[in-house]
């Protein structure tokens, strides 16, 4: 039961099929800071992370349970992630392999929240509050990734 729980809340984080057409990098950032915002509010549910927490626990005993976690949740945000990435890098926006690039866009996105969280020693951040930490990641990224000279304007 618990890992069919895991495989519907991962569903949440799937790329939805009316992306929009990443031709710019006004609209990636506005698709990464809407990504990362979801991505947050997702994971940083309650009930997500008392599963976390049980994975962690019970990492010894019941090792399948971290292992779905692991292929299952953590992996469709890891997917999506790099299939945004795989786009972005398709249109010439950026340089670089679509799974580093999304590795670095979710440490950017959350730091040491997600760590916090687990210990109990953080609070869940409100909507704006996670918003605006979508928004301040999506715009560090494109700072450490500038346009390739190729695509710059002259």
């Amino acid at each position: 039961m618990l890992i069919a729980c895991i495989s519907k809340r991962a569903k949440r984080l799937d790329v939805p099929a009316n992306l929009p057409v990443l031709r710019d990098r006004e609209t990636l950032e506005q698709v990464l800071a809407s990504f990362g915002t979801k991505f947050v509010r997702e994971v940083s549910e309650p009930a997500v992370i008392a599963v976390f927490r049980l994975a962690i626990g019970e990492a010894v005993q019941a090792p399948e349970v971290a292992r779905t976690l692991n292929s299952v949740g953590r992996e469709a945000s890891r997917a999506a992630l790099r299939k945004i990435m795989a786009e972005v890098q398709a249109s010439g926006l950026l340089t670089g392999r679509p799974a580093e690039l999304a590795e670095q866009f979710a440490g950017l996105l959350w730091r040491d929240l997600l760590v916090s969280l687990l210990l109990g020693v953080a609070e869940r951040p409100n909507p704006r509050e996670i918003a605006g930490r979508a928004r301040d990641a999506a715009a560090a990224f494109l700072q450490l990734h500038p346009l390739p000279k190729e695509h710059a304007p002259e």
